[in-house]
C-alpha cells in the first residue's frame, strides 16, 4: 500500500522566478503533494505582502506547471514560527529548497541538521537547472527597478504584475 508523500517548498518568492517554478515542479515528481510555503524573511524588507505572492504563485503554478503537477501543488503563507512547526502542521515529512550554488549549500545545510534534530525533518536539496542558477528575487527587483526587462527570469503572471507597478529607482 502506498503512503502519501507530502512536502514543504518554503520561500519568501518576492517575487516568484522561473527557478522556483522549476524546484516547484521538480519537487512535484517526488511527492505526492507540495505545499509552497510563504513566509516573510526576517532579514529582508518584502516588496510585495504575502497574500500578493500566494496569488501570484498560485497563478504561476497554474500556468506554468503541466496540470497533473500543479493538481498537487497548494500555495499558502505562513505566519512566522519555525518552518518545522508548519511542516509537522500540514503533515509533511520533508522541506525541499533549491540550491544555486556552493554559498546556498553552507546557508542551507546547517539550516537543514537543525531541522532535522528539532522535528525528525528531512531536507532535499534539488541542484538548480543552469538555466536558473543565476537567478533570484533580488536581482529581478534589481533589474526591474532600473528599467530593465526581466522577461527572461519570472513567468508571465508575475511579469504582468510587474508591469502594473512602476519600475523604483
Amino acid at each position: 500500500m502506498h503512503t502519501p508523500t507530502r512536502c514543504v517548498c518554503p520561500g519568501s518568492f518576492d517575487p516568484p522566478t522561473l527557478g522556483h517554478l522549476d524546484v516547484i515542479a521538480r519537487a512535484a515528481a517526488l511527492f505526492d503533494e507540495v505545499v509552497v510555503a510563504v513566509h516573510a524573511n526576517p532579514a529582508k524588507t518584502p516588496h510585495w505582502d504575502a497574500e500578493e505572492r500566494v496569488e501570484a504563485l498560485q497563478e504561476c503554478v497554474a500556468q506554468v506547471l503541466e496540470p497533473g503537477a500543479a493538481a498537487r501543488v497548494r500555495v499558502e503563507a505562513v505566519r512566522g514560527g519555525l518552518l518545522v512547526d508548519h511542516v509537522r502542521s500540514v503533515g509533511a515529512t520533508a522541506v525541499v529548497k533549491g540550491l544555486r550554488s556552493a554559498t546556498d549549500v553552507e546557508h542551507e545545510q546547517p539550516m537543514a541538521l537543525v531541522n532535522r534534530d528539532l522535528a525528525g525533518v528531512e531536507t532535499v536539496l534539488l541542484v538548480a537547472d543552469p538555466r536558473w542558477g543565476h537567478v533570484s528575487s533580488s536581482l529581478v527587483r534589481q533589474v526591474h527597478a532600473l528599467g530593465g526587462s526581466v522577461e527572461p527570469y519570472v513567468p508571465a503572471p508575475v511579469l504582468r504584475r510587474l508591469g502594473a507597478r512602476p519600475a523604483t529607482r
